[in-house]
């Protein structure tokens, strides 16, 4: 959380008062820091300086088209997992060409529509898919570009909920199918295998599982050549974490050196220095630190056994606590003297579930503002309506200048759509 300091006592974002932002678009507010967003990317650009390798950001953590136009400013792809998101991209001006298309349950709409677009690969999660992607492919005349995403069943040691590469796992295609698939996908008349590609969780700290699943698939990739499938692409996914609390990921940097520094010799050895691009997939690590929810107190409510800190913002604002059971930090906008009363900070919405803290030592008064910390993955791409709450605010800092990049929404938006039956 770099950008977002104490100046005089009050936070801001890069030169921006978050009190100020507060005054000016209400609570509650996501606030981003644009500086933060294009450190954190060309963390990962920069160690692909020189390679054959592309950086397709995961927007399902956060897919706001200002934050999407910015890193396709900077050369980013994407990894998509629905056409609606294929439809962000476009909007915000970047390359479908650069897109892949990963996801379980991919309709025939999506496909037609990501064929349409020509975008750049179809990360095939099962058979059946494999299957329709070649029936429509054909119907609309075109060969669909593929990847097999393949599970390791490697343990990413992360919350079960965001682990994506284990045997019990939904995603992919078990690792002792994948030859066989591989094998089908050659033979469809309207499949082209360009490459394989796996993901294996979320906010991994260390790098050791994901080097293991790539050992993994080098090994698949040099059976499948000497069987006559070329693999033109090798695509990691993401999953490395983020800090919310006293966590030591592991350097952007110093991971994809070793992940160059294999696939180097590896291809030295077995391939006679032939380069094979690689994707990666990062999206917390982009955008987790570089955004906080801003919120107000309305009451600080004492209890028998709990203090309650009751904000404006709530679960339908941010997720992660009430599903995950996550950690995250709060800080005072504004910095007091006195003695720390220990709350959990809660929202308005009627659930017990309903919390963004628990137990955290705070100097506020009624009226105060706060700010839960690194919020920016999976805070907005998960917001809901619950309790017709309209979602929050969104507001990108760059340096003393911060722009509206999404309207606070009003109930009466949340019910537009909403038609009433004529009466009998």
């Amino acid at each position: 959380m770099s950008h977002f300091s104490y100046r005089n006592g009050e936070l801001h974002a890069e030169s921006v008062s978050l009190a100020d932002i507060a005054s000016r678009f209400g609570t509650p507010t996501y606030v981003y820091s644009q500086q933060s967003l294009l450190e954190n990317f060309a963390s990962y650009a920069d160690a692909c300086a020189g390679r054959d390798a592309l950086v397709c950001y995961a927007m399902k953590a956060n897919s706001n088209l200002a934050i999407l136009r910015l890193l396709a400013s900077r050369g980013a792809g994407f990894d998509l997992v629905s056409g609606g998101e294929l439809l962000r991209v476009i909007a915000a001006g970047g390359d479908p060409r650069k897109c892949l298309f990963s996801g379980v349950g991919k309709t025939r709409d999506e496909m037609r529509l990501a064929l349409s677009h020509d975008i750049l690969c179809f990360n095939v999660e099962s058979i059946p898919e494999l299957r329709r992607l070649n029936e429509v492919a054909g119907e609309a005349g075109k060969r669909a570009p593929v990847s097999l995403r393949v599970n390791p069943n490697v343990d990413p040691k992360t919350h079960p909920y965001i682990a994506t590469g284990l045997k019990a796992n939904k995603f992919g295609v078990a690792f002792t199918d994948a030859l066989d698939a591989y094998r089908l996908a050659t033979s469809l008349p309207n499949i082209e295998v360009v490459g394989i590609d796996c993901h294996i969780g979320s906010q991994l700290l260390d790098d050791a599982p994901l080097l293991e699943a790539l050992d993994k698939l080098i090994d698949l990739i040099d059976t499948m050549e000497s069987e006559g499938i070329p693999i033109h692409h090798l695509d990691l996914g993401g999953g490395i974490g983020i800090t919310y609390d006293d966590e030591q990921p592991v350097a952007v940097g110093d991971y994809l050196g070793r992940v160059f520094a294999r696939i180097d010799a590896w291809r030295q050895q077995k391939h006679g220095g032939r380069p094979i691009k690689v994707c990666f997939e990062p999206g917390r690590s982009i955008v987790g630190n570089a955004g906080v929810l801003l919120t107000r107190i309305e009451y600080l409510k004492p209890g028998e056994e709990k203090n309650f800190c009751i904000v404006d913002a709530a679960m339908n604002d941010m997720m992660r606590p009430a599903m995950y059971e996550a950690w995250m930090g709060v800080q005072a906008v504004t910095q007091r003297s006195g003695d720390e009363v220990q709350y959990d900070v809660v929202g308005p919405v009627c659930e017990s579930g309903d919390w963004l803290a628990r137990d955290r030592g705070l100097v506020v008064a009624e009226g105060d503002l706060l700010v839960i910390n690194s919020a920016g993955a999976y805070g907005m791409t998960m917001a809901s309506n619950y309790n017709t709450r309209g979602r929050a605010a969104e507001v990108l800092v760059d340096g003393s200048r911060c722009t509206l990049v999404r309207q606070r929404e009003t109930p009466e938006s949340l019910f537009a759509l909403e038609q009433l039956p004529a009466q009998s």
